[in-house]
């Protein structure tokens, strides 16, 4: 059986890419090529099957699906996201394509094609990497999350022109589809939290998005999105995007697979590969003076720009359907960009540290979107993180201390914050120029209610860098985190279980005084 062949040697070159700190998908194409030299110089025949044709599709359907999930106005909806996505693809295929043109001697549409291929950014790396470093919701991961949401929406509108399907008379269905969205909340809130919920999601992906629109004459990756989107404002809709997440990786791994099986790459493939990523940081510096143009602070314009610094499995998406053999350059494209994006954006902020100085001058006398405070004012307790345990925190003593703040690094949060009475602003602890002349005259207690411990562990240096002397107590889920919190400053560090216990056992006991009272 061919398949046991393939998950055998997907598995292995994954796991040994990962070893490395590479994202497992270079090792699932790194497989498909070793399948194909296998093939090559064994006699073997080794070639993709129609089950693993299926397979690639569903995977793509699942990672669009995923995506619309993600789709939220709010998100996108801004001058840096818009403006900038729109700009570096504008620029990016206005050079790509006559310099494609000229120098391989391509056709203008096969030339147009490749240099929007190679726009792209990879959505599935910026999104494990920032999602690693606790980012998502941070300012700057917001930007590059939006950025990605806008460029995969310009490869479905290529995706859906270069397939060249025409619609049929029941193709008007689809503007009713908003009408179903009560219907699609209420089952989405009736399926629990476990099988159910992803079955769900299958459902919708692959049924109603994928084949519902195929059978009217549209593209079943248009669908799938459609669907993600009409559920992308309900509050169960990231949980739905976890619980697929590792279904449409497995199934990704046939379209990664699949492409490897195609076959080796000649020498024009890999020259075009080498030139692709020697080019690589270019696509990092037109994002970073884009961002910069928008008025973003440098910090923010670094971190997103190296977040986009790589090329996108999208443009295999859409290679697949109009460049079919343009696959394998650009699969190796991918796989090249991967190798370089990944560690640099493991060490991203050390990076900025370092060269952070030299990168400020750059910035825009302007107010910046992602300002922060310079003063807290009359602040006498703060809150860093603004959470459920943040959120929680803050109500409490709000009933006690007047003189209270927040702090979240998401500004859609703090603003939804503002709108319901609380004091809270946009600051990001893991930012050093947040703390650079910070000043806090009044201030006698800090939560920290960060969501990540690395975010604790900073703020807890820089509040004793500053001078400050007050008390400081963060929570945590485990022992040695706690240690290593305490040991970077902070009064106490309580254990959130723990804690959770000694609540619920006092509102049993304040009861039986009360009823012995």
């Amino acid at each position: 059986m061919p398949e046991a062949l393939w998950i055998s040697f997907a598995f292995a070159l994954g796991l040994l890419v990962k070893a490395i700190g590479l994202p497992p998908l270079v090792g699932y194409l790194a497989a498909g090529f070793l399948l194909s030299a296998v093939s090559a110089f064994s006699g073997l025949t080794i070639e993709a099957t129609e089950a693993l044709n299926h397979i690639a599709h569903l995977g793509v359907l699942l990672l669009l699906f995923t995506v619309g999930l993600k789709l939220k106005l709010r998100s996108i909806v801004s001058r840096e996201v818009i403006g900038g996505s729109l700009l570096h693809f504008g620029i990016t295929c206005a050079v790509f394509t006559p310099g494609l043109y000229l120098l391989m001697d391509l056709p203008w549409q096969t030339a147009l094609l490749l240099a929007i291929a190679l726009s792209f950014s990879s959505t599935v790396l910026a999104a494990k990497v920032l999602e690693t470093k606790r980012e998502l919701r941070a300012f700057h991961g917001r930007v590059a999350i939006g950025i990605l949401i806008m460029q995969d929406l310009i490869a479905l509108v290529v995706m859906s022109l270069a397939a060249g399907q025409t619609p049929s008379q029941w193709a008007l269905i689809v503007f009713g589809l908003p009408l179903l969205r009560p219907l699609l909340y209420r089952l989405l809130d009736a399926s629990g939290h476990e099988e159910l919920l992803v079955l769900l999601g299958l459902l919708l992906a692959l049924v109603l998005g994928g084949y519902g629109f195929e059978s009217v004459g549209l593209s079943s990756e248009l669908g799938a999105l459609v669907f993600g989107a009409m559920l992308s404002n309900h509050p169960r809709s990231q949980e739905l995007s976890k619980s697929l997440w590792s279904v449409k990786e497995v199934f990704l791994v046939g379209f990664f697979l699949q492409i490897g099986i195609g076959g080796l790459p000649d020498s024009q493939a890999l020259t075009f590969a080498i030139v692709a990523t020697l080019v690589l940081p270019l696509k990092g510096i037109l994002f970073f003076f884009l961002l910069l143009a928008f008025r973003l602070r440098a910090r923010s314009s670094f971190l997103s720009a190296l977040a986009l610094t790589n090329y996108s499995e999208f443009g295999l998406i859409v290679a697949s359907v109009a460049l079919p053999e343009w696959l394998v350059p650009l699969a190796i494209s991918v796989s090249l960009s991967f190798v370089i994006s990944a560690p640099l954006n493991r060490f991203a902020h050390l990076l900025y540290e370092r060269f952070g100085s030299g990168l400020t001058r750059f910035e825009s006398q302007k107010h910046h979107p992602d300002e922060q405070p310079l003063s807290l004012g009359n602040t006498r307790v703060l809150v860093m993180g603004m959470g459920r345990t943040g959120t929680a925190a803050y109500d409490w003593i709000s009933k006690q201390e007047p003189d209270l703040m927040g702090l979240d690094s998401d500004p859609a949060k703090a603003h939804q914050h503002q709108k319901q009475g609380r004091n809270v602003v946009f600051a990001d602890a893991e930012d050093a120029s947040f703390w650079n002349g910070l000043h806090m005259p009044e201030v006698h207690s800090v939560i920290l209610a960060l969501g990540d411990i690395e975010g604790k562990l900073i703020a807890a240096r820089m509040l004793r860098k500053l001078g400050f002397r007050g008390y400081i107590v963060a929570h945590t889920m485990y022992d040695d985190e706690a240690r290593q919190i305490r040991e970077a400053g902070a009064n106490d560090a309580y254990l959130t279980m723990n804690e959770t216990g000694v609540a619920l056992a006092s509102h049993i006991i304040s009861r039986a005084t009360e009823r012995s009272d």
